[in-house]
């Protein structure tokens, strides 16, 4: 089964992808397929936003569409940045990391999480909405060039690297987006659509 991804996102992709392929299954960009959609992501939840944006490319193309909301989550910032992870401030991913650290400035509690939540909406008017976490700690400076995001400044006690200095496969079976991702696709073959 080949899905859309509600998202031109190559490193989404590329991730999610590479988890899809174990199950026979391939994803491509709105892009591969010939449309675009921007929904506004006004849910309060990452299930919600997930399932806005997969519906409106479903909608879209009249084909089976993923989409992920996804953010951090850290619990001395009350859950912040959460749904705005992406929008936490104006500019770069790496402003987005210094705006970050300046606000935890001095502080102890630095444990968080990565949620990735994964919905897909089908022609038939069914959908799948699955929710994948990874817990670590935000350090107070950046580490490793890899992945995107706040990968360089989220460390992940029990592999010993941020997400930023992991090698992809092991990043893909452990992180908040893989875990998802497996969620999916056991539902996909519960649901006998693989």
């Amino acid at each position: 089964m080949e899905f859309v991804l509600a998202s031109n996102n190559q490193k989404k992709l590329r991730e999610m992808d590479e988890i899809l392929r174990r199950e026979g299954c391939s994803v491509i960009s709105m892009k591969e397929a010939g449309f675009h959609t921007d929904p506004e992501e006004n849910g309060s939840t990452f299930e919600e936003n997930a399932l806005i944006k997969a519906k409106a490319a479903m909608e879209a193309s009249g084909r089976a569409c993923i989409a992920d909301d996804s953010g951090l989550a850290v619990d001395g910032l009350g859950g912040a940045p959460g749904v705005l992870s992406a929008r936490y401030c104006e500019g770069t991913d790496l402003d987005r990391v210094y705006f970050l650290l300046e606000n935890m400035k001095g502080m102890e509690d630095r444990t968080a999480r990565f949620v990735s939540c994964v919905a897909c909406a089908f022609p038939d008017g069914t959908s799948i909405v699955v929710r994948g976490e990874c817990p670590g700690v935000i350090l107070e400076e950046l580490k490793g060039e890899g992945g995107f995001g706040y990968d360089p400044v989220f460390y992940v006690p029990a592999e010993g690297y941020t997400f930023a200095e992991m090698p992809q496969e092991r990043k893909n079976e452990i992180s908040h987006r893989g875990a998802a991702m497996v969620k999916f696709c056991a539902e996909l073959k519960k649901q006998g659509k693989i």
